[in-house]
């Protein structure tokens, strides 16, 4: 990297802070500063992990910092739009937890910042872009090995737990929903798989089984989509048992009609708890692939888009396409839902 980028932080309400720093400083940047509304649960851990990264007085301090070239954010996720364009109108580029934003309003915004201002809002999708096994199937798909790609089958599925939750993780207008929040991951990577520019919902729905003390919170919803590359199913849940060695197991099957490829993302269940797991099966050969140690392409990629204003490590247009559908999804389903509660 010939200039060395510089970070701030804005929000670290969600633990995802954690790894988006940590890859973009294992890539060379630096960071100075952080800011945060409050003392958020994640507080005492980021301070231990990053005592030379100093929490600035007001957001504004580092909005104005003119040696900072892009932000991070992992706020509440409702909040995260405005920090985003707050950030876009300061003149830096944006790395921002998924969901990105939790309201089709708040993309409308987000899309006409980024015009005006010709800066990057970039959402870590990271079940695509900090699972190494995710990063090789791209690779394996890009060669031909499955044929066309015809389907995804993409899971997220979430531990509960007895985990000290904030009071925003159980009310809905502030995550967004089960959809909106999680199932952004599945359908980016069934625009990304099938290679869909354009995409309709055709069944959504969501539902609370197991927190009705909570009325906002969600532990089951699904997704059916139609592309122009393709079609894809998305299954989410917050039903992972204790025994499971990680908080889900994710995984995403990826249809071709030459192949198939099944990627196990956190765990290789009943076998071994190490993730990134890659099963390929076509007419040539049936193989097993480990990928821990595939590089994980997107950092490097969104470093490079900064310094030389490309548009390589996820063009803006699938981004936004990806939070269209989710928000869309979440509102089909919601309808769905309160019809048959």
């Amino acid at each position: 990297m010939s200039k060395k980028l510089n970070l701030g932080v804005m929000g670290i309400d969600h633990g995802h802070i954690f790894d988006m720093l940590d890859e973009m400083l294992k890539e060379g940047c630096g960071c100075d500063y952080f800011w945060t509304e409050g003392s958020p649960l994640t507080l005492d851990e980021f301070s231990k992990k990053y005592p030379q990264i100093k929490r600035a007085d007001n957001k504004s301090d580092i909005l104005n910092d003119e040696d900072i070239d892009m932000i991070l954010i992992s706020s509440i996720p409702k909040e995260r739009a405005n920090l985003s364009i707050d950030a876009l109108k300061a003149g830096k580029d944006v790395m921002v937890d998924k969901p990105g934003c939790t309201t089709i309003n708040q993309l409308n915004n987000l899309k006409q910042t980024v015009k005006e201002t010709g800066k990057i809002w970039s959402i870590n999708f990271s079940e695509r872009f900090h699972v190494a096994a995710v990063a090789k199937a791209e690779e394996l798909v890009a060669e031909g090995k499955i044929g066309k790609v015809k389907q995804t089958i993409g899971t997220g599925p979430h531990r509960q737990g007895n985990y000290e939750r904030p009071d925003w993780f159980y009310d809905r207008d502030s995550y967004g929903g089960i959809i909106t929040d999680i199932g952004s991951h599945q359908i980016h990577q069934f625009l990304v798989f099938t290679n869909s520019n354009k995409a309709k919902v055709n069944h959504a729905f969501v539902e609370n089984t197991t927190k009705k003390e909570f009325d906002g919170f969600q532990d089951f919803g699904e997704v059916n989509l139609t592309g122009n590359g393709g079609h894809g199913y998305v299954r989410l849940d917050w039903f992972t048992p204790d025994a499971l060695p990680t908080w889900g197991d994710g995984r995403l099957f990826i249809l071709g009609d030459k192949g198939f490829i099944e990627i196990r993302k956190y765990t290789d269940l009943a076998k071994s708890e190490k993730g990134n797991q890659l099963y390929l099966a076509n007419n040539d050969e049936v193989k097993h692939i480990d990928c821990s140690n595939v590089k994980l392409p997107y950092f490097a990629n969104l470093i490079q888009d900064v310094l030389n204003r490309t548009d390589t490590a996820c063009s803006q247009e699938l981004t936004y396409l990806s939070m269209e559908l989710a928000i869309n999804a979440q509102e089909l389903a919601e309808k769905k839902w309160k019809n048959i509660k």
